[in-house]
């Protein structure tokens, strides 16, 4: 598979290879390489009573993994692989109300932490149970009511979440309340990271976004590179709805209408001062993706005010930008740009983290 290569100074730099976006063996790897490797946003507590389970599939149609989050008597919150150890019979089909889990197809049960619990006709098995026999236990992270596990254990949950959770540790997330009818999914004919890439910049705003550049300060755009995520700070104009900042605040005494997080390889955290939208971008396929929008009101009065306001038309905005782009990288006359110094830095970053993840 290609190489990578993205130059650490950003004056010097090329944009990543298309092939990137257009090769079969590159999407492949990114699942293990990127996404894999990676954490997720998954649930969210409040969806959970105690003696309780919800499965659901970890990125469909890509990772394609069978999950479980359960929620014991005592309140304990775990996620599970939701396949059976026996045969690998899917466990539970739908949200329920349960004290352990059995398998419909040859009776064996587990307990709502994923212990071995019982199996017919297994007596004259030798060696049997042994922890194999359990379900197996991802990862688990939680931050006020939202839930993120990872594949892997190589990595922990806070150098990805860490910087995000420590700028914004003044606000309520914990207060913080899922409204099913503000949220949508939009389906996306481009790569998911043309979609990531556009997200991570705001030097399109003036030229895409009439709308939002009337409610944002675009001289004071700023981007702050972490690790493993960065943050755009959408500053307002005089009169716009912006934030109460505390004096613990690092931003205390800026007008911030919103903070713009993105989490890698393909989460985003928007925070306006009526609540949090969250934007997952999900692969489903070299050239399309699906974006789930997430909403999660904190203050119903302060909608439809500032940067917060008209998130749809901004959405419709960004997705003829990234389809079009889609075609265009495709085209033999492209393989590479050149990054903006000033306005470029969060695709820089992201598409340095991809060639250092695919290159492993």
């Amino acid at each position: 598979m290609q190489h990578f290569i993205i130059d650490e100074d950003i004056a010097r730099a090329k944009t990543i290879a298309t092939s990137f976006y257009t090769s079969g063996e590159c999407y492949e790897t990114s699942k293990e390489q990127l996404f894999a490797a990676s954490w997720q946003l998954v649930g969210d507590a409040d969806t959970l009573e105690n003696n309780s389970v919800h499965p659901f599939t970890l990125l469909p149609g890509f990772l394609d993994e069978p999950l479980l989050l359960t929620k014991d008597r005592t309140g304990e919150i775990r996620c599970l692989s939701n396949v059976c150890t026996h045969r690998g019979n899917i466990l539970a089909y739908a949200p329920c109300k349960v004290n352990q889990l059995k398998c419909k197809y040859h009776g064996r049960q587990f307990s709502l932490d994923g212990k071995f619990m019982s199996m017919p006709e297994f007596k004259e098995v030798e060696n049997f149970p042994t922890t194999d026999d359990d379900l197996h236990q991802l990862p688990l992270f939680k931050w006020g009511k939202l839930l993120f596990t990872s594949l892997s254990r190589t990595m922990k949950a806070d150098a990805f979440l860490g910087e995000m959770m420590a700028r914004i540790s003044w606000f309520p997330v914990h207060e913080l309340k899922y409204d099913a009818a503000k949220s949508k999914d939009y389906v996306v004919k481009a790569n998911w990271a043309l979609y990531c890439e556009n997200y991570l910049e705001g030097f399109h705003i003036p030229f895409v976004h009439a709308g939002l550049n009337e409610a944002l300060d675009f001289g004071e755009y700023t981007t702050e590179i972490f690790r493993y995520s960065n943050l755009q700070l959408g500053i307002g104009k005089s009169g716009d709805e912006c934030f109460d900042l505390p004096a613990l605040s690092a931003d205390y005494g800026k007008n911030v209408a919103a903070y713009y997080f993105w989490v890698f390889p393909n989460m985003m955290f928007n925070f306006y001062p009526w609540g949090l939208s969250v934007n997952i971008v999900e692969p489903t396929g070299i050239s399309t993706c699906k974006v789930r929008f997430l909403s999660y009101v904190l203050d119903e009065s302060k909608l439809g005010k500032g940067a917060g306001d008209g998130l749809d038309t901004v959405e419709l905005e960004d997705e003829e930008i990234v389809e079009n782009v889609q075609r265009g990288i495709r085209s033999r006359f492209y393989s590479h740009g050149r990054y903006s110094v000033t306005r470029e830095q969060g695709p820089h970053h992201f598409h340095s983290l991809i060639a250092q993840f695919m290159n492993k």
